[in-house]
């Protein structure tokens, strides 16, 4: 844990993200807000003290128990976690996701926490398998990419499911036991949204997110060429003003702020994407597909990490005064962190691990001994393409979406060399044994 807590501890303060006080305000100003879960929302309010250090160090605790347990069921032990955890949080994004104020860690756990449900639940004991689908419920109820990736990864294994014929790969038991997971989040955000607003109701923002798609990708001004005037549509009266980047336009100083936001254009960004799809089907798989493929290439360390994060510093100083000497105080919020060096290596480091988890997979085809290993590698595989599928091709793609997930593949390689020292120092003692 403290391996893990290494750049928030150098940083003086947990690291913070320009979402963190959207999720923080959701308790104190009663409303949803776009693709901010109320259920991580409140995680962070009841370890708010001291200094928000309770919620890094729970993160790092789950880090270090589900990688432990991936471990063991593959047969290793203490030693061979700490040198996990060590070589990850030298050459991935580990340690900064741990330390973070924001849901990103849950990602890449939950789905070694489904895999470890799924496939390996008979290797665990009771209350490992009960807090493990707890774990999976509540990481789905944090973030809709989570609950999105993890809801593919449950439909993928059923075709494996269905042709397993007897080898053990993977079965529908299984499956019912993640699939009551998944479900068991999505209560949990309906519950929390309730709790906190007033209303059983999802997280709103999916109409909202796609729009943003398509205004990056040019589909929403094809759209409006194509429509203009339409009594419908108030942005047929602004068309030259909107900018080509979905960030400033939803939040910057844009159109959208003098239309109502999302408040006063849910309804017609509804519109312009619902018609979209049907007028426009090739345009948007050939977007869509780009946009995956440009979002599983994308994966640097540190997006949003930095010092003009004025939303999160205003909604900290208004719910949360008590931390903002310590906050002040830290690294981040002098400028004092490098992420182009830290990328110059966890980048290319990332991209050759993600190319290699083919290899451990086709090691575990032909190799009865890595034959565990190369089915976690499918896992990780599909889950980088589910990823890049659904913050790609139904949002906009970036590196903060990569990275919170992509650090799966260094660990997946890893433990190929792992099992291979393993192997060896047992046959070396096999010999002196017998003797």
């Amino acid at each position: 844990m403290l391996i893990l807590l290494v750049p928030a501890l150098w940083n003086g303060f947990p690291l913070l993200q320009y979402d963190t006080g959207g999720y923080l305000a959701r308790w104190y100003e009663g409303t949803l807000e776009v693709s901010r879960s109320t259920v991580y929302g409140l995680f962070l309010n009841l370890l708010t003290r001291p200094d928000f250090w309770p919620v890094a160090i729970v993160q790092a605790a789950l880090t270090v128990w589900i990688l432990w347990l991936v471990l063991r069921v593959h047969g290793f032990g203490v030693r061979v976690l700490l040198a996990t955890i060590v070589v990850l949080s030298v050459i991935t994004a580990l340690p900064w996701l741990a330390g973070m104020l924001l849901t990103d860690i849950l990602a890449g756990l939950a789905v070694l926490a489904l895999y470890l449900l799924v496939k390996h639940a008979d290797a665990l004991a009771g209350w490992e398998r009960a807090a493990l689908f707890l774990f999976v419920a509540f990481s789905a109820a944090t973030h809709s990419a989570t609950l999105l990736v993890l809801l593919l990864l449950l439909l993928a294994g059923v075709p494996f499911a269905l042709f397993d014929r007897g080898r053990g790969l993977i079965s529908f038991s299984g499956i019912a036991r993640g699939a009551a997971a998944f479900v068991l989040g999505a209560v949990m955000l309906v519950a929390a949204n309730y709790v906190v607003a007033g209303r059983a109701a999802w997280t709103p923002g999916g109409e909202a997110i796609t729009f943003g798609r398509m205004l990056q990708t040019g589909i929403v001004a094809r759209y409006l060429d194509d429509h203009c005037p339409d009594p419908r549509l108030r942005l047929c009266a602004h068309r030259d003003e909107l900018p080509t980047d979905a960030d400033v336009f939803f939040w910057g100083e844009s159109v959208f702020d003098r239309l109502g936001r999302f408040e006063g254009m849910n309804e017609e960004m509804r519109t312009i994407v619902l018609e979209s799809l049907v007028q426009y089907p090739w345009l948007q798989i050939k977007t869509a597909i780009a946009g995956a493929a440009e979002q599983l290439v994308s994966l640097r360390t540190g997006y949003g990490v930095d010092t003009s994060i004025w939303h999160t510093y205003g909604m900290i100083e208004r719910f949360a005064p008590r931390t903002l000497s310590a906050m002040r105080a830290a690294r981040q919020q002098q400028g004092n962190i490098d992420f182009a060096s830290i990328n110059r290596l966890h980048v290319p480091v990332t991209l050759g691990a993600m190319v290699l988890l083919l290899g451990v997979i086709a090691l575990g085809v032909c190799r009865p001994h890595f034959t565990d290993v190369g089915a976690l590698a499918v896992v990780a595989a599909l889950a980088l393409l589910a990823n890049a599928f659904v913050c790609g091709a139904l949002s906009n793609p970036h590196d903060r979406y990569g990275s919170r997930i992509a650090w799966l593949a260094p660990f997946i390689v890893l433990l190929v060399p792992w099992r291979m020292a393993r192997r060896r120092s047992l046959s070396v003692g096999e010999p002196a044994r017998s003797h």
